[in-house]
């Protein structure tokens, strides 16, 4: 297994361009393994570093968990230690984190994913404890997920400080508030073996260039190979490229949030060639007029990745 490493014994590296993996589904609605591995080898090929499978993006609200875990399960076997899998154990409940996180972890995955208790709104107090004793129940790397556009909640700098800095495991944070000002302040205040990786495809360079190490993405299912070159140059101190390929790659990854996520997405993997069914409800697939409009805008990348 990759990644079980405690702070102080070298920078976690779960690589810099992440996919937050979408679940596929058959006609019927359920999830369709055969193109799960086909979508697994479709992202490993175009610059996926490590797959996060069952968080948000992988429609995890609408999962159970013991969907999850085969999801887990049938992941770590089609990677075959490729690269690393990061499981989606977290939610609004504490006890039932902890115990999908140990079957996350029997399976054989690489680290978990925590997302910001959504609905209950805890205070800064409430997720700290729910942090960090979920994190102390498991010897996985543990990234924290900050989403206040999904969870009405906001996991401020001070309380990812204290976590980084109080628990071992507690080693990374996926960022999507879009509030570079606080983004800035976490690098600054914890160790340099911790990590920060946006949670906005539109504002991975602008994260990288204050300090940030990589993207958890959903646009690199389809623009992998870009959002890769794009971190590459970056690092290789070749601003002006990154810059160009962020301003070429834009406009692409503002059309695959048009709808709600991932329903854009699964859209154009379909018709890339690369099935992977439609949303569960209660989202729903696009419109005709919206899926033309989606496939205007794609019909570059379309081209590229079929």
């Amino acid at each position: 297994m990759f990644l079980k490493i405690i702070k102080g014994c070298g920078k976690m590296n779960f690589g810099r361009v992440l996919t937050a993996m979408v679940t596929p589904f058959d006609h019927q609605g359920e999830v369709d393994y055969p193109a799960t591995k086909n979508l697994i080898d479709h992202l490993i090929a175009n610059g996926t570093d490590a797959l996060v499978v069952a968080g948000t993006t992988g429609e995890s609200p609408t999962l159970t968990n013991e969907e999850k875990v085969a999801l887990f399960s049938f992941a770590v076997k089609e990677v075959n230690g490729r690269i690393p899998v990061i499981a989606g154990t977290g939610s609004n409940n504490t006890r039932e984190s902890i115990a999908l996180t140990a079957e996350a972890e029997s399976t054989g995955v690489d680290g978990v994913m925590l997302v910001v208790p959504y609905y209950n709104k805890p205070n800064q107090e409430g997720m700290y404890q729910h942090f960090k004793t979920i994190a102390e129940s498991t010897s996985l790397p543990v990234m924290m997920y900050n989403v206040p556009g999904r969870t009405a909640s906001v996991l401020e700098p001070d309380t990812v400080v204290r976590l980084a800095s109080d628990v071992d495991n507690i080693v990374s944070v996926k960022e999507a508030s879009g509030n570079l000002d606080a983004i800035a302040d976490i690098i600054e205040r914890t160790d340099e073996d911790f990590t920060l990786y946006s949670g906005d495809d539109g504002l991975t360079l602008p994260i990288l260039a204050i300090g940030g190490t990589g993207i958890v993405s959903v646009s690199s299912h389809v623009l992998g190979q870009e959002m890769q070159q794009m971190v590459q140059a970056h690092f290789a101190g070749r601003p002006s490229e990154a810059a160009a390929i962020h301003r070429e790659i834009l406009p692409k990854c503002q059309a695959l949030f048009s709808a709600p996520s991932p329903t854009p997405v699964k859209a154009v993997l379909n018709m890339a060639g690369v099935p992977v069914g439609d949303v569960r409800l209660p989202l729903v697939p696009l419109s005709d007029e919206e899926h033309r409009e989606l496939m205007r805008k794609m019909q570059l990348q379309i081209t590229r990745v079929s």
